[in-house]
């Protein structure tokens, strides 16, 4: 599994990260400008010293002659790191003064230079080292003569790399203070803008487990009202949940009381011989087939909420199951001789098998129940714009005024020795699970009531919801 990632060093990464970029790209812009501005400087310089040489040269009786003394270039030094080396040639090329040994300018003179002269600049190896040269085309004229004197200047580059170095180092100091300043300001404040994070936190760790009221936001964020308001949700959800839970064990233990209560007293009476052994085994029996129908709809009850809460919704024909449910109940069915009637057609809805089957035959066995040995019992399952709808239909007595105050109340049954009370819990359970609607209406025919009809609207089949999310 992967760790899972701070949240503080990811904001200060993209808050410093792109800073630090663009003071990086800055001084290494700022470092070729320092360095194109010492270059030019010291161009200069060296142009200056060229210059010197060439108005030095003369023309005697048509031949080219120079004197240079040492001061003429001593002057121009920048320090005494640097050494300068000239070389002059005459007219025709021919070597007149300076270091024989300086390499020849073979290059062409740029069209376009930043100097009034016929002047180029450039690197050159001369003694095992780097050394900038500058290659100046002095005329020299006389009433006899005139031609272009080629006059070489060059000078190592220790100063100029000594200097470079220096700007470097002091840029680089100020960039990093830059740098560690932003680090700092924006640490501290990502560490107070994510204060309302570890409040929160504290604020959750400080409550009990029992404790799921909604969390205070008052002075929470703009930003984490979604946070909490999600939180909060989750309580209510838990709480609920829980009070489910709390529910189900408090009835659970009410409900199963009483049938074991009734079968240690038929027990007692059985051993007493109150009772002959079969009048009381079939006693027995009743109860414990109650007490079997009663713990198995409270585990019902319960994973209605659990499927609800966990399980994935899948596209279903809600007439296939309403078949394979009565397919089931066709003993009791024929049991009743019941003039039974089966109309489904395809109805797609989007459930949980489980959930569809259990209300089906909850609604179902109600029905059974209610109509009278003979009497008529429809089923109809169809689709209306695009809306599964499920009719079950009997011709029983209906349900009185009295009776529809406490309909859906768990436990309250108007058949207290074959019916736990429970059957109409769970269905409204599954329909709000499901999105459904369900009404329960007496059918009247002819001013009397000819029985109820339970009818299930189901909403329009959704695409899927993504893994993880509630139903």
């Amino acid at each position: 599994m992967r760790a899972p990632h701070s949240l503080r060093r990811y904001l200060l990464a993209w808050i410093i990260a792109p800073i630090a970029l663009f003071v990086v790209v800055d001084t290494v812009t700022l470092y070729r400008s320092a360095l194109a501005s010492i270059n030019l400087a010291y161009d200069r310089s060296l142009l200056a010293s060229a210059r010197s040489i060439g108005e030095l040269l003369q023309l005697q009786h048509g031949r080219l002659v120079v004197e240079v003394p040492y001061a003429a270039l001593e002057i121009f030094e920048a320090s005494n790191n640097a050494r300068m080396y000239y070389r002059i040639n005459g007219f025709d090329g021919q070597f007149l003064s300076g270091y024989e040994d300086l390499p020849v300018y073979r290059g062409r003179i740029p069209q376009q230079t930043a100097y009034p002269a016929l002047v180029d600049f450039y690197d050159v190896q001369f003694r095992g080292e780097t050394v900038r040269m500058a290659a100046l085309y002095q005329p020299v004229a006389s009433r006899d003569a005139r031609g272009m004197a080629l006059v070489q200047v060059a000078e190592t580059l220790e100063v100029r790399e000594k200097l470079a170095r220096e700007i470097l180092v002091d840029t680089l100091w100020r960039q990093a203070l830059l740098i560690a300043v932003v680090a700092g300001v924006a640490s501290l404040v990502v560490t107070r803008a994510l204060r309302p994070v570890q409040s929160l936190r504290r604020q959750l760790l400080s409550r009990n487990a029992a404790d799921l009221s909604p969390l205070v936001a008052a002075d929470t964020p703009r930003e984490l009202q979604p946070v909490v308001t999600a939180l909060n949700d989750l309580m209510q959800r838990l709480q609920r949940l829980v009070g489910h839970q709390l529910r189900f064990v408090r009835d659970a233990s009410h409900q199963l009381r009483t049938p074991l209560a009734v079968l240690k007293a038929q027990v007692q009476n059985g051993l007493r011989g109150d009772v002959p052994p079969v009048q009381t085994l079939q006693a027995m029996s009743e109860t414990v087939d109650r007490a079997v129908a009663l713990a198995n709809q409270m585990l019902a009850l319960a994973k209605v909420e659990q499927v609800h809460g966990q399980a994935q919704t899948e596209v279903l024909d809600l007439a296939e199951v309403v078949r394979d449910v009565a397919l089931d109940l066709s003993p009791l069915i024929a049991d009743r001789q019941l003039d039974f009637e089966l109309d489904a057609h395809a109805a797609p809805v989007r459930g949980h098998h489980w959930m569809l089957q259990e209300l089906t035959r909850n609604l179902l066995h109600n029905a059974i129940r209610e109509t009278p040995p003979g009497g008529l019992l429809q089923v109809v399952v169809a689709s209306h714009a695009a809306r599964a709808r499920l009719l079950v239909r009997d011709s029983g007595p209906g349900i009185g005024s009295a009776q529809r105050e406490h309909l859906f109340e768990p436990f309250h049954t108007s058949h207290p020795n074959s019916g736990s009370g429970l059957g109409l819990t769970i269905c409204r359970e599954i329909c709000q699970s499901l999105g459904a609607q369900l009404t329960l209406d007496n059918r009247s025919e002819q001013g009397r009531c000819a029985g109820l009809d339970a009818v299930v609207v189901f909403p329009t089949p959704s695409p899927p919801a993504p893994p993880g999310a509630r139903q």
